[in-house]
């Protein structure tokens, strides 16, 4: 009973600058799905989780460039985060019902919840983002289940 975690992304343009009427982009962030990941159950099946047993880490590639970042020798120019879904984009019926989210991501070596914004230098980092979900009355229905989590550079 395997159910699949799929790693949505989105790229927010940062460090932008306006000069007369047109902005002047000095900065991009580019994020590039590595990999999607799995959600697999839990013996009791009312959690499913990228870190559970048969489960996988979806994984995103960063790129961070900036002049400015390193015009200025800066370690701070761009923030990081992933947070978690609130549902399931597909799910058969009654999974969605009493679910919570949890997303982690690693920058680094280092674990951050989901929600949390990490600073980051200009380079290149390949990030592996976990999913769970966590059902707090009964077990998730037979089925398919798709979950979505953004991966935000801003």
């Amino acid at each position: 009973m395997r159910r699949y975690l799929q790693a949505g992304i989105v790229g927010l343009a940062s460090l932008g600058a306006v000069t007369q009427p047109q902005a002047a982009i000095i900065g991009t962030c580019t994020i590039n799905i590595q990999t999607n990941g799995t959600l697999s159950p839990n013996p009791t099946i009312n959690v499913f989780g990228s870190t559970q047993a048969g489960g996988s880490a979806a994984s995103v590639s960063v790129t961070t460039s900036s002049l400015l970042c390193s015009i200025l020798n800066l370690l701070d120019c761009y923030g990081l985060s992933a947070p978690a879904p609130v549902n399931f984009l597909s799910a058969p019926s009654g999974g969605d019902a009493n679910v919570t989210f949890a997303s982690t991501y690693t920058v680094d070596s280092v674990t951050y919840g989901g929600s949390t914004i990490t600073r980051v230098s200009n380079g290149t980092r390949i990030i592996p983002v976990n999913l769970t979900a966590t059902k707090s009355t009964g077990i998730f229905p037979a089925g398919t289940y798709q979950a979505q989590v953004v991966f935000r550079c801003e």
